[in-house]
């Protein structure tokens, strides 16, 4: 679904992205990790085609994001960290926002989109409140079903467990995985919470310095000898065992 073809990425004379090459399969669920200023966040905004490319390109189900930006766009949906609904518009016009900008929907149509929607991320009756008045987590849901609301093939997951109370960012993880089970779309996803990683992710990518020194199953993830990796495995483990599949990672 996703490939990322040397890859670099320069902000002034520095090179944030240097020589990123990754590939990932449909239906997969793949989550970036990385050290402090690693290039995760970058990556994802070169996958979404908000930074224009300094070198290499990425393949977006066989478009590319560098020739045919507006196309390769069309194939993807992007949660942001922070949901970025409208302060202005209601759940149900944010839910629609970026489906109205692909083609015209009637307001029978585009009121049956946003209820199914909202009951898919589990959320029901709330179509006519202003984000102000809904909790972290639940921007969070309506960010995902305006993603969703393009039907599209690979959903792009900026930090989704951060900032929210851990039984939210638990119900926010299961909500990624049903997602993928029901739609069969791709997810990259970029977090810096292991806890939530190893929930969801078939495999791990791990940057530092621009480039990805680790690529592997979450269990590999934990068992690395990586310098960098068992940073961050070490400070997880002092404080939680992690868990994936309902199977206990002892850390």
């Amino acid at each position: 679904m996703v490939e990322i073809q040397g890859l670099r990425q320069r902000y002034d004379e520095r090179w944030v992205l240097d020589g990123v090459d990754l590939t990932i399969e449909d239906g997969e669920i793949l989550v970036v990790m990385g050290s402090s200023g690693g290039g995760k966040t970058t990556l994802l905004k070169c996958v979404a085609g908000l930074l224009p490319i300094s070198e290499g390109d990425v393949l977006i189900d066989g478009v590319s994001v560098k020739k045919e930006p507006e196309r390769a766009h069309g194939k993807l949906g992007l949660v942001f960290q922070y949901a970025a609904l409208f302060d202005s518009l209601t759940v149900e016009d944010n839910v629609l926002f970026g489906a109205r900008r692909r083609k015209p929907i009637k307001p029978a149509e585009g009121r049956e989109l946003v209820k199914r929607l909202l009951e898919e991320v589990g959320l029901s009756g709330i179509e006519k409140l202003l984000p102000a008045e809904l909790s972290g987590g639940m921007r969070k849901r309506v960010g995902l079903a305006r993603a969703l609301a393009t039907e599209p093939r690979l959903l792009l997951y900026d930090e989704p467990t951060s900032g929210l109370d851990p039984v939210t960012a638990y119900a926010i993880d299961q909500l990624i995985v049903q997602t993928r089970q029901r739609t069969g779309a791709t997810s990259l996803v970029v977090s810096h919470d292991l806890t939530s990683v190893v929930r969801v992710a078939d495999r791990i990518a791990f940057l530092d310095a621009g480039k990805i020194v680790f690529l592997g199953k979450p269990t590999e993830f934990t068992e690395s000898t990586r310098p960098e990796v068992r940073e961050l495995v070490e400070k997880a483990r002092s404080t939680r065992i992690l868990a994936t599949g309902g199977t206990p990672i002892e850390l």
